[in-house]
């Protein structure tokens, strides 16, 4: 992705993790900084670009990238997993290396080339104490007080995975959006139901706040993976079966590691008009 003048427009990439979708933009030798108002209008699929996630790009000096994250409504995400490692590919590919340190707010993160196309990231450590999640009191977050008992994961955003008899009947649109904001979760919720469907492999769907219904989630994944092998559901290494496709988590003592495809769709360019609007 070419840094442009942006009288002459913004360039920005689509790109999609399992049908989990993204707008990447390069602030890098840019004159505009994204805010919260273009990320809401960029985010808009009737009148902007559309995404599930907006991830921006910038320098930092303590990794090779920085990643900053926005939902669709405009407010921030402080981990996504899928637009992690759909940009540290292209990052790589573009440099011709096969590893990379991201920052994200969830601290610096390592990618790899996974092989086969596919590409593996570090999340880091769950968040399992009710003060980091966060919850709002204290309390046991792998079986909370919610009908359902559901359990509590932090990735460097909050997570509620109810473990379901089949997550595909659930009317995930409803159920998803009661419990995001669901007072044990001051800064909301990503909420996710899942069912075993064999040894170490679950059948997982997912509403992330601030969106809705997405076809992956890369956080999400990696919270439910947790959540089942705190659960004595499955062993450390998980396949997930999401909506988009198959994900691999692998919980292990140096974090919680994600493998799973990337695909760069487009490249294209906002326009002065476009910008003129914000």
């Amino acid at each position: 992705m070419q840094h442009a003048d942006t009288s002459l427009g913004l360039p920005f990439m689509k790109m999609h993790g399992l049908g989990n979708d993204f707008v990447v933009i390069d602030q890098r030798g840019n004159n505009i900084r994204v805010s919260e108002s273009l990320a809401r209008a960029l985010g808009d699929r009737h009148r902007g670009v559309g995404f599930d996630q907006l991830a921006v790009l910038d320098d930092v000096t303590d990794a090779d990238i920085g990643l900053t994250f926005f939902n669709s409504d405009g407010s921030t995400a402080g981990a996504c997993g899928n637009a992690t490692r759909c940009v540290a590919r292209f990052e790589m590919d573009r440099r011709g290396i096969t590893s990379l340190t991201l920052k994200t707010e969830r601290g610096v993160l390592q990618a790899e080339d996974a092989g086969a196309g596919l590409t593996r990231v570090n999340m880091g450590a769950p968040l399992l104490d009710w003060r980091d999640v966060p919850l709002a009191r204290e309390m046991d977050t792998l079986a909370l007080p919610i009908e359902g008992a559901p359990t509590a994961t932090g990735m460097g955003n909050p997570h509620c995975t109810f473990f379901v008899d089949d997550a595909e009947a659930v009317d995930l649109s409803t159920f998803g959006l009661s419990h995001e904001h669901h007072p044990l979760f001051p800064e909301r919720t990503n909420v996710q139901v899942a069912h075993v469907v064999g040894d170490d492999h679950l059948r997982m769907r997912v509403w992330e706040r601030g969106v809705g219904v997405t076809l992956a989630s890369g956080s999400s994944s990696c919270a439910t993976a947790v959540a089942a092998v705190r659960r004595g559901l499955t062993g450390p290494q998980v396949r997930i079966d999401l909506d988009g496709g198959q994900i691999d988590i692998d919980w292990r003592d140096d974090g919680v590691w994600m493998t799973g495809p990337t695909t760069h769709v487009f490249t294209g360019t906002l326009t002065p008009e476009f910008l003129a609007t914000l």
